[in-house]
């Protein structure tokens, strides 16, 4: 990576930092802005039998205490790219920021699930108007090639430590205060982070943004595809994949993602330019990092189920078990950069993927061999992890042009989000055909758990091949490139 520095521009629209130090404000507010975003898609998980008792919610409303939230935040993220790239992105962020704080507040006059699942939909909305923004307005702080990864490694981190210690949080606090704080504090949080862009992150200049009109179509032919996959994958867990609902949904899926690629090839101004896909990075990238959250999705589900239920663990003490993976964020920065160094992105991502893969097939052995066998996969995976997903997080965006970084990172998010789903249905789909479709509470007599243990090694067992194929799959196809050089045409 290249270690030229470059100086504060005086331009507003093109202001920029020679070093991490000097813009920390900026880098502070946006790494703010995707923590929140982040936690908020697990802290309620916690919270659900609590949720339960004072609002008298039935489980499927629970359900969909965390599913609203989910369904119109990965719905809505290429559509809120393509907004943030004609109208600013910096603004476009700074008005998600504050919807998301504002309606964190409205919680207090919750009374009923319904009520509550709309707000969770509505702070859903709010945050697809904050994940790729936060992702694309990296690129616009340093001019710098290696200060811009090194930015994206911190942001990775720090969204990822979010998701990660969303139940830890939620657990802690519940000991101390009402649930309803677990969303009051978003609006704190928000108005710091809005604070931060405002002050460090330079308004959009206009030749920076794209003149094409809004595709209204595009918009709402994507929210449907994407909206009715990540219902199929929660409906086929729910309802079993032969279900009425189920089939539904994913025929629908398939049917609106044929007009939306068929409305896309032929609209003048398209929402996703799909002949951006003929480029290999932006390719690949999208498909290894689809690769990384099934792997990362299918091992914190997996595992909260693990510890909670096999172990018998407290909520708060399953939480604290995935330290390791946190732990290995935070150090693995020189591997992964010394990777990306020596062999280039292409061999860096493809042994990111093998990491992957070796890690799931390690918990597969592990699951039964006690904690430190799953602490030492968690961290091989994490090492994986951290390379893939930083790799393709720059060179997704940087491959975009340069009216269009929103869009790219929108992309970046949607393909986690996809990927999250569809490693979320693979767990609970396999779980549910090889030991039982219901978990029991309580104390499991010993022929459960050697059951569950034997669902859990033939489950990650194929996750391994599947994660495998799909991540080394896509890092095949990107370039020997040793910083982020990859650009569009």
């Amino acid at each position: 990576m290249s270690t030229t520095t470059t100086t504060v521009a005086t331009s507003p629209g093109s202001r920029t930092y020679p070093s991490l130090r000097a813009a920390w404000i900026p880098l502070a507010a946006l790494c703010l802005a995707f923590f929140v975003e982040m936690v908020d898609n697990t802290l309620l998980s916690i919270a659900l039998p609590t949720i339960g008792r004072d609002l008298g919610s039935g489980t499927t409303a629970l359900q969909w205490v965390t599913g609203a939230y989910s369904l119109t935040f990965g719905g809505l993220l290429l559509t809120a790219g393509s907004v943030a790239d004609r109208f600013g992105r910096r603004r476009v962020l700074l008005v998600g920021l504050a919807l998301f704080g504002l309606i964190s507040l409205l919680v207090v006059a919750v009374d009923t699930s319904g009520e509550l699942i709309a707000l969770r939909a509505a702070l859903g909305i709010a945050a697809a108007a904050m994940a790729p923004i936060t992702n694309s307005l990296v690129f616009r702080l340093f001019d710098d090639k290696a200060l811009r990864m090194r930015a994206m490694t911190v942001m990775i981190i720090v969204g990822m430590s979010g998701f990660i210690l969303g139940p830890v949080l939620g657990g802690t606090a519940l000991a101390h205060i009402r649930w309803e704080w677990l969303l009051v504090v978003n609006a704190p949080i928000a108005l710091i982070a809005c604070i931060g862009v405002w002050r460090g992150v330079a308004p959009d200049d206009r030749d920076g943004l794209t003149d094409d009109a809004l595709d209204l179509p595009g918009a709402a032919l994507s929210v449907l595809t994407i909206g009715l996959a990540c219902y199929a994958a929660t409906s086929g867990v729910d309802h079993g994949w032969s279900s009425a609902a189920t089939l539904a949904s994913i025929a629908g899926a398939v049917l609106a993602g044929l007009a939306f690629v068929w409305h896309e090839r032929r609209t003048a101004s398209p929402m996703l330019d799909l002949t951006l896909f003929a480029n290999g990075t932006v390719r690949g990238a999208t498909i290894a990092q689809a690769g990384t959250s099934i792997a990362m999705a299918s091992v914190m589900f997996g595992l909260i189920l693990h510890f909670q239920y096999a172990y018998g663990w407290s909520p708060v003490r399953a939480g604290l078990a995935n330290l390791p993976m946190i732990a290995t964020m935070l150090v693995a920065t020189p591997f992964s950069e010394g990777l990306i160094k020596r062999f280039g992105h292409r061999i860096a991502c493809v042994v990111g993927g093998v990491l992957l893969a070796g890690a799931l097939a390690g918990m597969a052995w592990g699951v039964e061999h006690g904690y430190l066998a799953i602490a030492i996969s968690m961290v091989v995976m994490t090492a994986g992890l951290r390379t893939v997903m930083t790799i393709c997080a720059v060179a997704l965006v940087d491959a975009m042009p340069s009216n269009r970084t929103s869009i790219g990172a929108a992309l970046n998010d949607t393909a986690q989000e996809v990927g999250t789903s569809v490693g979320t249905a693979l767990v609970g789909t396999l779980i549910a055909a090889l030991v039982t479709t219901s978990l029991p509470t309580g104390t499991w007599s010993s022929a459960l758990v050697a059951s569950f243990f034997h669902g859990e090694r033939v489950t990650y067992a194929v996750l391994a091949a599947v994660v495998g194929v799909i991540a080394i799959g896509g890092a095949l196809t990107l370039t020997d490139s040793r910083s982020a050089d990859e650009h569009a045409d």
